[in-house]
């Protein structure tokens, strides 16, 4: 936690000065800044806006336009420049296919940014409803305004529960606790107070007890105080840096694929150069040939296929109560295998209801609830769903709210932190026939195991005698076995009118209050869903393992290997990677506790979602590859989350999840089924290529035949996708991209070269007259027109419907329907591009009307083909177990 380069000198040097030069060098007034002198703040250092790389405007244009698959379709239009523009002849010169992929590529990235500007914008929309205001002390009023319009001079003021929206001097508090767990990722909950700092080497956050930073949370009292940083000077602002974990597993994986196709390319683009130019003699046309190679082999609209699915996919889930900030999480939902979520408002419900306030025995306890009340009601901390049920007893008929606080005055508290796990509040006691006169009152409520060990004494009746876990187990483990949520009363009395850490021993046990958070209806459920879509739960909890294993239990989730935080401290590295396997329920745990177990998943080789919604749970999102929080999570958690969800169901998990893999499956089934089709029409062309005495296809209908068939694709993000390819998790990668290309790729160059033996063997010298090398100049033009345009369809109508053979394992249209629109969009594709041939536009291609003969041969050649590969799909998942 060095500071040295992250704390502004500024900070550094009126920490250590009393509060009243920093209004003097500052030139600020009773009144507080005017507009005048808050322009010029914000003039000279700058506004109160992070360097949000994830958020803006400009990272979401650049991530749309600039990913692995954009990359290699910029290298096309390089390419394509430079055969068809730069080196062509006068003749030969046509920029069309540069211009053509110039628009797929502009489309495909406007398409995806469009829509995550509209993802952008909802959860903008929902960040506004949560409290991002802060109260300034400007022109002699307090008034509220937004935290970015903060500026370095600002008298501020904050309350238990806010957010620290710069870097701030403190010159006045009141019982003032923050938490630094955004900064440091530590739970510890640290006092501050508006003394001077001492002189001190080396430095670290926790040192600066006069300064907050950006990005704390105020955990208890209040105080006021000068902003001295914000945005991208304050500490937020660096440590943030590292802090937003970049997400790259959708790019891992298009690098992965992007490689695949590379690899092809740089294997078969000096082949073709050196075989065409050997045998043609004409070394720049065999240059520029194998160039189109490269664009003939990649699937032109593939950045456009993939940001359609993607789209889609998170268009989807809009309408089903999930805001998906990123697209590329989509990716993540379809590859994820462990989903860990917190317990609280997740598998059980938000509002917590107190059932018991009991005494040390068990028996109902006036004097407990009273304490308990008045703890929940005065302390100052961000108050939780226990106190939230602890103050509604107020409504109970017989409770006497008046009476009780005219008894007590608070004097001062030290509020709850995750590592105490309790929290005190001092009270001076009016009533002096209650406990020693001279003496106040402290009050401590909390964690039972934690309180216990601090208490000394137990009291019954107004008797006390020695603490007994024993006894205590003896009562609590009952309820905590139903899945109660059980906190200790506990009191001291002290002289003392102010309250330190070490008050907080040889305390007196009074009772115990038990709460119910039962499980929602919906979660064993969801949990079932999720279950057979083999992702399998991890509760992570910072509750207690009694109560977490009783509701884990009644929702059927396994809980034999259940371990807490302090087993899971003990574990060596080794140890920890097989208990984080085995265990599906982790209780007791600290926030940086969280984070690590998923980082061990993630070693392991697993894709880890992680649901949650309190600051506690904000390193875990960040460590996650999917990050989803809730909409009443606080706006750091939202800020840091790839998913917001509307409703805090798992449910809605489910259906996310879902999703995902139908989007992944389809995007497979494109980039697969594409890129082995293109290959085996590139391999044909390398072979007809050193065999024939001319080029079997121009580079333009090359480029033509690879668009058309791609325009039909971009219906496949609406295709159906069988069960059995969605019920299980899917790696995102390139890894059997190779196998699937070399395998089917083949067997499509077979049939093209069957294809251009009948054509160059038989067709074509029938239509033409006589053989190639028999005919003048002008004949063989007229041959090769006719040879062109047969492989041509013939390379079309194969690529088509190609994709209703291995878009599934199952027959085609009996076992496995495909889409109503995918069926509509390639019959009438093929209709269309057929008819090409005929109009005039074709022409200017090169193509040509063809004879009834060919047309005869092409139906049975492409029933052939579909049968072969039916039968060549039925050994590859034999023998590998997959298809797509």
């Amino acid at each position: 936690m060095k500071t040295e380069d992250q704390i502004q000198t500024r900070i550094y040097e009126y920490a250590k000065k009393d509060i009243s030069r920093l209004y003097k060098d500052f030139n600020i007034t009773d009144k507080g800044y005017s507009e005048q002198q808050v322009h010029f703040s914000r003039e000279r250092y700058g506004i109160n806006i992070g360097d949000r790389k994830k958020d803006t405007d400009l990272y979401r244009f650049f991530r749309a336009f600039i990913n692995p698959f954009s990359v290699i379709l910029l290298m096309l239009i390089f390419v394509s420049f430079f055969t068809d523009v730069l080196l062509a002849s006068n003749y030969r010169r046509n920029a069309t296919t540069c211009l053509m992929l110039v628009i797929i590529f502009l489309i495909s990235g406007f398409v995806r940014f469009i829509q995550e500007m509209r993802s952008k914008k909802a959860t903008d929309s929902l960040i506004e409803l949560i409290h991002t205001t802060v109260q300034v002390y400007r022109d002699g009023l307090w008034k509220d305004i937004s935290s970015d319009k903060l500026v370095v001079g600002d008298k501020v003021r904050f309350y238990a529960g806010d957010r620290i929206p710069a870097d701030i001097r403190l010159s006045a508090t009141n019982d003032f606790f923050v938490s630094q767990s955004m900064l440091t990722g530590e739970s510890l909950v640290i006092e501050k107070n508006s003394d001077i700092m001492l002189e001190k080497e080396n430095l670290n956050l926790n040192d600066y007890n006069n300064i907050v930073f950006s990005g704390s949370l105020v955990i208890g009292g209040n105080g006021e105080g000068i902003v001295l940083a914000v945005g991208k000077e304050t500490v937020y602002g660096e440590i943030g840096k590292n802090i937003n974990v970049q997400k790259n597993g959708f790019d891992k994986g298009a690098n992965s694929i992007a490689g695949v196709l590379i690899r092809f390319m740089v294997v078969l683009i000096p082949f073709v150069f050196i075989a065409c130019g050997l045998v043609q003699g004409n070394w720049m046309s065999a240059f520029l040939f194998s160039l189109s190679v490269a664009v003939g082999l990649t699937p032109e609209m593939l950045p456009m296929v993939i940001n359609a699915c993607l789209v889609k996919g998170s268009a989807v889930m809009g309408k089903k109560d999930a805001i998906v900030k990123n697209i590329n999480a989509m990716q993540a939902f379809g590859s994820m295998n462990v989903l860990c979520v917190d317990k609280t408002g997740t598998l059980t419900g938000d509002k917590i209801v107190l059932e018991y306030y009991t005494d040390i025995l068990g028996n109902e306890s006036k004097q407990v609830l009273e304490y308990a009340y008045l703890n929940s009601l005065y302390h100052t901390g961000v108050k939780n769903h226990l106190d939230d049920a602890v103050c509604r007893v107020e409504q109970m008929p017989n409770f006497d709210k008046c009476e009780l606080l005219d008894k007590y005055k608070k004097l001062d508290e030290l509020p709850f932190d995750y590592n105490r796990k309790y929290v005190s509040v001092l009270f001076e006691n009016k009533d002096k026939n209650i406990n020693n006169k001279n003496e106040n009152i402290l009050i401590i409520k909390g964690d039972v195991e934690t309180v216990c060990k601090k208490c000394k004494y137990a009291e019954y009746r107004g008797s006390l005698q020695l603490m007994d876990m024993q006894s205590v187990h003896h009562i609590i483990d009952e309820m905590q076995e139903d899945g109660m949520k059980v906190i200790a009363v506990a009191y001291k009395n002290i002289a003392k009118a102010h309250v330190t850490l070490d008050d907080e021993k040889n305390l007196i046990l009074l009772g115990y209050l038990a709460f119910f958070d039962a499980p929602k209806k919906s979660a064993g459920e969801a949990i079932e869903k999720l279950k057979k879509l083999n992702v399998p739960i991890k509760v992570l909890t910072g509750d207690s393992q009694s109560v977490a294993t009783s509701i884990c239990r009644r929702l059927n989730l396994d809980i034999e290997n259940a371990i807490d935080g302090k087993q899971l401290e003990q574990l060596t590295d080794d140890e920890l990677l097989i208990q984080v396997e085995k265990t599906t329920l982790f209780t007791e745990l600290s926030p940086k506790q969280k984070s690590k177990i998923i980082e061990v998943l993630q070693g392991n080789g697993h894709t880890v979602g992680f649901l949650g919604d309190g600051m506690n749970d904000l390193h875990a999102i960040l460590q996650s590859d999917v990050g989803i929080s809730v909409e009443g999570a606080t706006e750091a958690l939202k800020e840091a989350a790839d998913v917001i969800l509307l409703k805090k169901d798992l449910n809605v998990l489910e259906e996310a999840i879902l999703e995902g893999r139908k989007v992944f499956v389809n995007m497979c089934k494109y980039i697969r089924i594409t890129a082995s089709s293109n290959f085996g029409n590139i391999l044909a062309v390398v072979i007809a290529s050193v065999l024939l005495p001319f080029f079997p296809m121009t580079s333009i209908q090359l480029l033509l035949l690879n668009l058309l068939y791609d325009v039909l694709c971009l219906v496949l993000p609406w295709d159906t996708v069988d069960e059995e390819l969605y019920c299980h998790p899917r790696d995102w990668s390139g890894k059997t991209l190779g196998r699937f290309m070399l395998f089917f790729g083949p067997i499509s160059t077979v049939f093209d070269l069957l294809t251009f033996a009948f054509l160059f063997l038989w067709l074509c010298p029938k239509i033409c007259g006589g053989s190639f090398a028999s005919l003048d100049p002008q004949a063989q033009k007229m041959f090769i027109t006719f040879f062109q345009t047969g492989w041509f369809l013939e390379s079309m109508w194969s690529q088509v419907l190609i994709l209703y053979s291995l878009r599934s394992k199952e027959i085609p249209f009996i076992k496995s329907r495909p889409a109503k629109p995918v069926v509509l969009v390639t019959i009438v594709g093929i209709i269309m591009f057929t008819i090409m041939t005929i109009v005039p536009i074709g022409n200017l291609v090169g193509l040509t009307v063809m004879p009834l003969s060919y047309f005869v041969f092409l139906l049975i050649a492409v029933l052939l083909y579909i049968s072969l590969v039916t039968i060549a799909k039925a050994w590859y998942i034999k023998k590998y177990r997959e298809l797509i």
